[in-house]
């Protein structure tokens, strides 16, 4: 399965044993919806909420920071996730927080996963069926992490990262945020960036349907960034969601894996000890 399905491969693939469908949408602070209440609205036949905010750490005072193996193997479990499942994750907005259900399973060692290419505004634009109310309760499964560590990045590895300069960090917010220029979504937070941080927003990614750009023209978004090839890559966001875009990205223009930093922009704006630049 590729990291990235169509909704006409998604579409031929429903019911098909072993394919399991997720609804991953989290909207922003600022933003005057809620996912599950969405899904409870309509969502892609037979599919589930996949709440990234539950598949996190409890104990963590920063937004969805990943689990530790055991809880996201009971969490898995209890979505009825085996090793041997077929996953493919979709949100509401189109291809935001999908990703960061895709990344996720590779953190946790499963590559059989993927992302719903224009997510549920291409599904709903096309036709195609939905359910509506909750979903059926899933089967409990047994479900074995294999944490690969350097997928993910902590603050204390990014300050290492942004001394040595032997990696360039790609920031997906918006430009406005990147620079400084516009406020962030979570009220008392700063704006600007990491020093040596390079901007590439998420939705410059996406053509104008919301699909995923070709090859190509992700490669020459992310040289025009200076992600040649040439420096490992580390992605970073508000809160280490549409990070996961540019990661994505990233692996289906043919680049090394970019690491993704959790913490992201909420974890280093708060730290008194940190550089942050505006311009």
């Amino acid at each position: 399965m590729e990291d990235l399905v169509s909704t006409e491969w998604l579409a031929a693939e429903l019911g098909k044993p072993g394919l399991l469908v997720f609804d991953t949408t989290k909207y922003l602070p600022n933003e005057p919806f809620d996912g599950k209440t969405k899904f409870l609205e309509a969502h892609i036949p037979g599919a589930r909420f996949f709440d990234i905010d539950e598949v996190a750490d409890p104990d963590a005072t920063l937004p969805h920071m990943i689990p530790s193996a055991a809880r996201f193997e009971k969490l898995m479990g209890q979505l009825g996730v085996s090793n041997a499942s077929r996953i493919v994750f979709y949100d509401q907005k189109g291809l935001q927080s999908s990703a960061r259900g895709w990344w996720l399973m590779r953190l946790f060692g499963h590559l059989n996963a993927a992302v719903l290419d224009g997510g549920l505004p291409k599904w709903l634009k096309e036709g195609r069926a939905v359910e509506t109310g909750a979903a059926a309760a899933p089967a409990p499964a047994t479900y074995v992490a294999d944490f690969i560590a350097g997928r993910v990045l902590g603050i204390g590895d990014l300050k290492q990262v942004l001394a040595k300069g032997d990696k360039l960090v790609l920031d997906a917010r918006a430009a406005g945020r990147f620079k400084g220029s516009a406020p962030e979504p979570r009220p008392g937070l700063p704006s600007g960036h990491m020093p040596g941080a390079a901007n590439i927003p998420f939705n410059e990614l996406f053509a104008a349907d919301g699909t995923m750009l070709p090859k190509a023209a992700l490669l020459a978004r992310f040289a025009a960034a200076g992600a040649d090839g040439a420096r490992p890559l580390v992605t970073s966001c508000g809160t280490g969601v549409t990070a996961c875009i540019l990661t994505l990205g990233a692996v289906r223009a043919g680049l090394p894996e970019p690491a993704v930093y959790d913490g992201s922009w909420t974890e280093w704006a708060s730290r008194p000890e940190t550089t942050k630049v505006s311009a």
